[in-house]
């Protein structure tokens, strides 16, 4: 039984880094023919592409599913135990800093 998870494990390592080459070279070449043409940006090199691909997925993805499913659902939470009161002042306060939250009416102009 032991056997079969460190088997399991290690193909999973090896699905790991092939897809982090793939997707490093797909990076790496989409760059070195787009960025230096269009903005006049120099190459890169397998590792900085890498590199861009990790910090891509924390600025932009953050740190995994599992924060951002935990988050949803205690907003969601949050959410249903407002009265329509409270979630109309929460909507008028977002409004008020993010722009027209769940309504089609437009704030009002200064």
């Amino acid at each position: 039984m032991k056997r079969h998870w460190i088997l399991r494990g290690l193909k999973f390592a090896l699905f790991v880094v092939l897809a982090a080459t793939v997707l490093s070279c797909v990076v790496m070449a989409l760059w070195n023919r787009l960025m230096p043409a269009v903005f006049g940006l120099h190459a890169i090199s397998f590792w900085q592409a890498l590199g861009l691909l990790v910090l891509s997925k924390i600025l932009f993805r953050g740190w995994g599913p599992a924060f951002e499913t935990h988050w949803r659902q205690r907003m969601r939470e949050r959410w249903e135990q407002m009265t329509s009161q409270e979630r109309e002042k929460f909507r008028t306060g977002m409004r008020g800093s993010c722009g027209p939250l769940g309504s089609s009416q437009e704030a009002p102009k200064a």
